[in-house]
């Protein structure tokens, strides 16, 4: 199966070799994110049980949604650095095996107290999942590459409200009350358990490095790993003319910039994803099943534009431009959604806008810190970039739980969203305009163009 673009490569060997790399991991790693990214937001599904049961307001509620990334953000670039340290087929099964059992406890939740302590360890549990997954697709593909591979990887984001919006909806409506429990329990039960047998799957099924995958002959592991060591080779140097350290990372301007702009397309994302079953409920969707059919077309929609942007970016060999485009789109896509409130067709165009500029800018975005830095630096600047950006993961839903309780209308945290995206889209415009260019060898280099 051809998951990269042919007119990605100068030779066919070339496109034989990495979409052979491509099959054996991006629909594995595609699984595991689909699963990751459920388990963070199906809260926002069981919202209209918990607050029954556990009489949680929409402030609560918020807080309760945004929290995990507290602990997410403390510990994801110490998770990352671990990652490096103990190989990626061990953290990542450790990462899957704890979050998924501490997902599956939050069906024993039975006060306001609980529910926020709950969250904030599943975000612990899970922290460095994401950025070490970024981090570990660069030891397989080259810059060229990247943005295609990453959006691949972030369909998870999509497919997760393509398949998880109908499956929450079907568990809550043919679950609830089975053996006494609620259906916003048998939820967490559910969605949790597959993470701890994926857990498992990871152990037995990922390679470190194509260095020891021994799937591949051992002419394509010198090839893949000659063609990564050329790249390497011709970034430029870090501070004193070394290879790249630790704290380089963080003198980096053009990491600071992207984590600003991460920052506004991770809160646009949530903030839909965590909030999109009560905005439906808002049109006049009120069964859970239907419910969860209307709030898996926004996704579908991202899901195609994330696959369509990415690869245009890849062929044009282009970032910052694409950068700013899909940034400005999410931003209007939210203020479209926020106006056209009562307008259900109209209001979940919108919707399906902000989540395809934010998901296509996402995929173009992290495509570009493996490019500006090496080694232990590239893996801290992925996760300082994912653990600041994550914190939006707390700020928008919390923003728009505030507005909402305040004005009665979650529009207006719509909205909020959308002008603090268009400020933050200016680090986008501020980002060196770097493209990505082949070399004789075949070998993207990053090029600062002024």
């Amino acid at each position: 199966m051809k998951f990269l673009a042919a007119s990605s490569f100068d030779n066919p060997a070339d496109a034989r070799l990495y979409n052979r790399v491509a099959a054996r991991l991006l629909p594995f790693l595609l699984v595991l994110y689909i699963v990751s990214f459920l388990d963070k937001v199906n809260v926002g599904f069981a919202k209209a049980g918990m607050s029954a049961d556990l009489g949680l307001s929409d402030t609560a509620f918020g807080l309760g949604a945004g929290i995990f990334f507290i602990g997410y953000c403390l510990c994801e670039i110490p998770s990352n650095l671990a990652l490096q340290r103990f190989g990626a087929r061990l953290w990542i099964a450790r990462i899957m095996l704890v979050w998924g059992l501490i997902s599956a406890g939050m069906m024993f939740v039975s006060t306001e107290r609980q529910f926020l302590v709950m969250r904030f360890v599943l975000g612990v549990a899970e922290a460095g999942f994401y950025p070490g997954i970024v981090f570990y697709l660069t030891f397989w593909f080259p810059a060229r590459l990247r943005s295609q591979v990453c959006a691949i990887f972030f369909l998870g984001i999509a497919l997760s409200g393509v398949v998880g919006g109908p499956l929450s909806g079907a568990i809550l409506t043919v679950f609830d009350g089975t053996l006494g429990m609620r259906g916003w329990r048998w939820l967490f039960l559910i969605e949790g358990l597959p993470a701890v047998l994926l857990g498992v799957a990871t152990w037995m099924y990922l390679d470190d490095g194509p260095a020891k995958a021994r799937w591949l002959s051992a002419a394509d592991r010198q090839r893949i790993t000659a063609t990564l060591a050329r790249e390497a080779a011709e970034q430029p140097a870090g501070a004193h003319g070394t290879s790249h350290r630790f704290t380089d990372a963080f003198r980096n301007r053009n990491v600071w910039l992207m984590t600003a702009v991460n920052f506004a397309l991770l809160g646009n994302t949530y903030g839909v994803s965590f909030w999109l079953p009560q905005i439906a409920r808002g049109l006049g969707v009120r069964t859970p099943m239907a419910n969860g059919l209307v709030t898996m077309l926004p996704f579908l929609v991202a899901t195609v534009a994330m696959l369509a942007i990415s690869r245009h970016s890849d062929r044009q060999g282009e970032r910052r431009r694409h950068l700013i485009a899909s940034s400005l789109a999410s931003a209007l896509g939210l203020a479209l959604a926020a106006v056209s409130a009562g307008m259900p067709v109209l209001s979940l165009t919108g919707l399906a806008l902000a989540l395809s500029g934010a998901l296509g800018g996402l995929a173009v975005l992290w495509a570009i810190p493996g490019t500006l830095l090496t080694g232990v630096a590239a893996g801290a600047a992925i996760a300082l970039m994912a653990t600041i950006g994550n914190l939006s993961g707390y700020v928008s839903p919390v923003l728009i739980g505030w507005i909402s309780q305040h004005t009665g209308h979650v529009e207006n945290g719509l909205l909020a969203l959308s002008a603090i995206t268009c400020v933050l889209s200016l680090c986008a415009w501020a980002l060196a305009p770097v493209v990505v260019v082949p070399d004789e060898t075949g070998t993207a280099l990053l090029s600062s163009k002024s």
